[in-house]
């Protein structure tokens, strides 16, 4: 097991409907070594591609992405799950549904923080059905960007979400790779990597 995974097994809680919840750590109350030791570990993943940019999506990535780019020594740009006042001007937008929510956002980055000339990486701290990434990914293609990669905490490889992000042929790696999980025992069941 690696880190996360430990991680996982030791405080994490399985609930009924496929929900794994870390909230004691990755995505409410954020243990930043943890984070930091998954930033390195994603910079070593990704250390041939040229990456100049993180991408996230609010909110729960934000904390994750910001510790990988330390590591990457880049800017991080998250889209909003909502316009503000305060972004002005032109706007990528793409629609993308929740797993954890159970609704549909339109997500959108500013088109000032986004171009062609931006080698990105995606960072997100679960994937599930890949909605999230496939709309990420909408946006970086919207601004003529390239995607270099995909750096995701924890996957649950028994929904279709990775499957389908590396059928595009995207350089997806998962930190934990969830295969099953028994919401009356709390075991949980990881891919070997």
């Amino acid at each position: 097991m690696n880190f996360l995974e430990e991680r996982i097994v030791k405080d994490g809680v399985v609930k009924k409907g496929n929900v794994l919840k870390v909230d004691s750590f990755l995505n409410h109350q954020m243990d930043i070594e943890l984070f930091d030791r998954m930033g390195e570990e994603f910079k070593r993943r990704f250390a041939n591609e040229n990456i100049n940019k993180i991408v996230t999506i609010e909110a729960s990535g934000i904390g994750i992405a910001c510790i990988v780019a330390r590591h990457f020594g880049v800017p991080v740009v998250f889209a909003k799950k909502s316009q503000s006042i305060n972004i002005d001007g032109d706007v990528y937008i793409a629609e993308v549904e929740s797993f954890t929510h159970k609704c549909k956002n339109q997500v959108i980055v500013s088109k000032k923080f986004l171009s062609a000339d931006d080698h990105v990486l995606l960072i997100d701290d679960f994937l599930a059905n890949g909605y999230a990434l496939q709309g990420l990914i909408s946006i970086v293609q919207q601004a003529g960007g390239t995607v270099e990669g995909i750096g995701i905490a924890i996957e649950k490889g028994f929904q279709y979400g990775g499957r389908t992000i590396r059928n595009l042929g995207y350089h997806l790696e998962s930190l934990a790779i969830v295969d099953g999980m028994d919401p009356e025992t709390g075991e949980v069941i990881f891919r070997e990597q």
